[in-house]
């Protein structure tokens, strides 16, 4: 997708599409870079389906400055490599000329009016439809979309604007919604939404594989009311998903960022990429390559290496080794030779566990073998990992036809575990039966009696370098002195980053949060 410059050069989205047979084997780009024309023929509702498809395509096409904004103010990561600002955003020092700030604004509004593009054209293919009901569900998948980078956006800026049309103009005049009217809105949305989406698991879909159900309304819905703090709300759609008995915990939390993770039962939301099995020629991909090693021995020799710019910190570290953690320790992260001597040299961590490696299971070796210092990251993310030995024969790229897992069933319990630790009621499952399906599929044992620090403590585990998770759990149950580690000194005032300085020109009822 082209770099967009501001809101006025945002492509619209087609209407005039060919509907090909198989149109759902692959999410290909039917909508971009295409105008709408007059005199569409409506009565061709056939082409609902490539709108909805280029709508999942628009998802899946996040940009890869996207993820690092949304994620890397926790304890849990620390920023590598040579985006100072970026290190600067770590460290809660904001400086909102920097270009990935403008970036991300615009990735997530450029999907959203695109979005609403899509829903509006479905509208009035709904008129001629055989079957309304179908339109209808086309239209709650995209607000599915649409509210998930709404909860995004407000996460990382607070106050917002949410556009209600595909008329890029009316941004211009549209209001300032405070971060409650957002979550409410998302919530609403949602309400809206749940309803006309199947009940099912999103693995279980068989037009769209992996699409979004009912239950991913559900999610997000949750996720809006943990931002409101009604837990209540919470546990009411986190309880839905639970009876449901649709999902389960994957057996396997290291083959579950792997390959053999891909749409598991645990997902309820997923964005997907592949090579489609072919050693050469078009793929669908996102650039892992970011959170890669910039130095490796990968055990399928050409096999590329990543940019180093995506680092876990020595706290998750000693926090996991601290707690014994094995299988999600080993998952989370990546260790090269001088990440161990830094640990080691610490006299309480002098011996490590077998699995401390700068070898994986899968023999890739991380880092440089020989004596010389390793560049920017001295561990690297686990959980953007893909073995060499995973990869297509033919393929090179790290992490090609890797997923990216974005809602998972863990979540779900834990926060489930938190709103019922905070006052709500529900029948579905107890807090200590939540955390400890989550510790007993890590291979801990169980506990009774949870506490509030039990359940941020497990999260905190669990979801290491997972979208920024562990930073708004912290912010949101006032625990943000465990912020304050290695030089960094978080305040209230931190909670936010500031409005782009490019949208600050163009917006002008944007005012500094």
């Amino acid at each position: 997708m082209n770099k967009i410059k501001n809101f006025k050069s945002l492509i619209a989205l087609a209407l005039a599409v060919t509907v090909t047979n198989g149109c759902t084997d692959q999410l290909n780009d039917p909508l971009e870079q295409q105008v709408l024309v007059e005199g569409t023929d409506y009565r061709q509702t056939q082409n609902m389906e490539q709108l909805l498809i280029g709508s999942y395509d628009i998802l899946y096409d996040l940009q890869w400055e996207t993820f690092p904004i949304v994620s890397v103010r926790g304890d849990d990561v620390n920023a590598a490599g040579d985006q100072f600002p970026l290190t600067e955003t770590d460290e809660f020092r904001y400086d909102r000329s920097f270009w990935m700030y403008n970036s991300v604004w615009l990735n997530f509004y450029d999907d959203i009016i695109k979005w609403h593009a899509a829903m509006e054209e479905i509208e009035k293919y709904k008129e001629f439809a055989p079957n309304p009901a179908e339109a209808d569900q086309y239209m709650a998948e995209i607000k599915v979309m649409r509210a998930w980078e709404l909860l995004q956006l407000s996460k990382l800026w607070g106050e917002i604007l949410i556009p209600n049309s595909s008329q890029t103009d009316g941004l211009y005049t549209t209001p300032v919604s405070t971060q409650e009217e957002v979550m409410n809105h998302i919530v609403s949305q949602m309400d809206e939404a749940a309803p006309l989406l199947p009940t099912i698991r999103p693995n279980q879909r068989t037009d769209i594989k992996g699409g979004i159900t009912r239950y991913t309304a559900l999610a997000v819905k949750a996720m809006a009311m943990q931002e409101l703090k009604d837990y209540q709300g919470v546990a009411d759609a986190t309880s839905q998903i639970i009876s449901s008995g649709a999902f389960e915990l994957y057996n396997d939390y290291y083959e579950l960022f792997k390959t053999a993770g891909k749409l598991s039962n645990e997902s309820l939301l997923e964005f997907q990429y592949s090579d489609f099995g072919q050693s050469s020629g078009n793929a669908e991909y996102y650039l892992h390559q970011f959170f890669g090693p910039n130095n490796w021995t990968p055990a399928v020799a050409g096999s590329g290496a990543g940019w180093g710019f995506w680092e876990p910190s020595m706290k998750f570290i000693k926090f996991m080794l601290d707690r014994d953690e094995t299988v999600r320790l080993e998952t989370s992260v990546l260790f090269t030779r001088e990440g161990i001597e830094m640990i080691q040299s610490d006299p309480n961590y002098a011996t490590l566990p077998g699995f401390v490696s700068n070898t994986t299971r899968d023999g890739d070796v991380i880092g440089r073998t020989d004596s010389q210092p390793n560049p920017r990251a001295k561990f690297s993310s686990g959980k953007h990992y893909l073995p060499s030995n995973e990869l297509t024969p033919g393929r090179t790229r790290y992490g090609e036809n890797k997923n990216f897992l974005v809602i998972r069933y863990a979540e779900i319990l834990l926060m489930h575990a938190e709103a019922m630790l905070n006052g709500a009621t529900s029948s579905a499952m107890s807090a200590d039966d939540a955390v400890n399906a989550v510790r007993n599929r890590a291979g801990l044992t169980s506990i009774t009696g949870v506490t509030m620090a039990n359940v941020l403590d497990e999260k905190f585990a669990e979801f290491g370098m997972e979208w920024g998770i562990r930073f708004h759990d912290l912010v949101r149950n006032n625990q943000t002195t465990e912020l304050n580690y290695g030089g960094r000194t978080y305040g209230a005032e931190d909670q936010f980053i500031p409005y782009p300085l490019a949208q600050l020109d163009l917006l002008t009822q944007l005012s500094d949060n």
